[in-house]
């Protein structure tokens, strides 16, 4: 490996104290968008992430997190880089320390009325209005989201460089994962309770044989039939 890699390559503290010290430096940096907006008087900022966009399967839906000032979570991250056990651990921590939570959902036929984007727009204002107190400000991951308003931000991969978002991107991604796991049970041929509704191999085969439920996203199908065929 080139030297120059080998510089740039992060290297995990070998010490207790030093791995605080470094979580607190990561974690300080993800506070900085809620750091600015603190600092110019607005008090209530909400992190707004979705998931459950790409499945074949099952509602998308958005979570809506306000956290009181200078409050953080550890070990909070974008809920791709965490498995389910810290997911969870961590799910637990957001519910008891926030200052509010939002959760909103747009099921499958409305996404296949809408289209996933429209969908996915419409689960983060039912989450939002869903918190019970009226954010001065909304950090949402990705691109703009016109419905929103004027008072949001939108930051490209923000799940994982805000604080709030990442946290809202954590109780989205449970909350779907959970309910996916109770549809697992009553259509238990499809592997949801892992693949949460995603084209994995075994859940496109078992769309072949059993074919589709009430759950899937027919507005995929065409998709799903050039994917396997």
């Amino acid at each position: 490996m080139p030297e120059t890699r080998k510089r740039q390559r992060k290297r995990r503290p070998k010490t207790a104290s030093g791995r605080r010290r470094a979580e607190k430096r990561r974690l300080d940096k993800l506070l900085e968008v809620e750091r600015s907006c603190w600092a110019e008087g607005i008090e209530w900022v909400a992190g707004v992430d979705e998931v459950g966009r790409g499945p074949l399967a099952g509602p998308v839906f958005a979570a809506a997190v306000i956290l009181p000032a200078g409050i953080t979570i550890p070990g909070i991250d974008d809920s791709k880089r965490l498995d389910a056990r810290r997911r969870e651990a961590l799910f637990e921590q957001i519910r008891t320390h926030a200052h509010a939570v939002g959760v909103g959902a747009a099921s499958t036929r409305e996404i296949d009325r809408l289209n996933i984007l429209r969908a996915s727009h419409l689960a983060m204002q039912r989450a939002i209005a869903r918190l019970g107190v009226c954010p001065g400000r909304i950090i949402v991951d990705g691109l703009p989201v016109p419905e929103l308003g004027e008072t949001h931000v939108a930051i490209v991969d923000a799940d994982a460089k805000v604080h709030c978002v990442a946290c809202a991107s954590v109780i989205a991604k449970v909350l779907r994962d959970r309910l996916m796991q109770r549809l697992h049970r009553r259509y238990p041929g499809y592997g949801w309770a892992a693949n949460c509704g995603y084209a994995t191999p075994e859940h496109r085969d078992a769309i072949i044989s059993l074919g589709f439920t009430p759950h899937h996203r027919r507005s995929f199908e065409l998709k799903t039939q050039l994917d396997l065929f």
